[in-house]
């Protein structure tokens, strides 16, 4: 794992539009035939002029479980005294991984997202959790989901892609992924049986 500051864009507060930063994206029925499909990302970084970084929280990663991850990176004890959720967090840098976790744990190369969240990617957070410690919620996201400037914007405004909707912690470290998607749109009042009806309309 790598530093997370050569690759993510630090985020600015543009004064003509709001960061999405710490907020949830929610694929609507538009992306069904892609890889995004029902898809559920957290924002970590977003700005109009620098682009987007978020990482999918509601995908399981199928190659590989935790344990095995600590030992490809030779970090001990192991069996681990703690476990933390592994999931598949987009398609670029996929054999890279970043930690999303609760801010009251920060290490040097960790990027504050939010008051509540944090992102870390190198490995000191994970040698803190295999002993037991480091934050009280985690997730280890394998490549991450990134938008050009002003990419992101035109899949919301113009092509209806995406819903906003606010993230909550039980939906960012959550072990039912399953249910992620509903519960986002739930979360915005959408019905995802009627959504497909709601779209497409802009």
């Amino acid at each position: 794992m790598k530093s997370v500051n050569s690759s993510i864009p630090v985020q600015s507060e543009p004064e003509e539009a709001q960061s999405l930063a710490g907020m949830l994206l929610v694929a609507s029925p538009m992306l069904a035939q892609t890889p995004f499909a029902q898809s559920v990302i957290y924002v970590c970084a977003h700005a109009p002029d620098t682009g987007t970084m978020g990482l999918v929280v509601n995908k399981r990663l199928a190659v590989a479980s935790f344990d095995e991850l600590l030992t490809q990176l030779d970090i001990q004890p192991m069996p681990p005294v703690r476990r933390i959720g592994l999931c598949a967090g987009g398609p670029v840098d996929a054999g890279r991984g970043l930690v999303l976790h609760s801010a009251e744990w920060e290490g040097e190369n960790s990027l504050s997202v939010s008051p509540n969240i944090a992102l870390t990617g190198s490995v000191d957070v994970l040698k803190e959790i295999a002993a037991g410690k480091g934050p009280q919620e985690a997730l280890l996201a394998m490549g991450h989901a990134s938008w050009t400037a002003g990419q992101l914007e035109e899949e919301i405004l113009q092509q209806d892609a995406w819903l906003v909707a606010p993230a909550t912690r039980d939906i960012i470290f959550g072990s039912d992924h399953a249910a992620k998607w509903r519960r986002a749109l739930a979360s915005i009042n959408i019905d995802p049986l009627r959504l497909s009806g709601q779209v497409g309309h802009a």
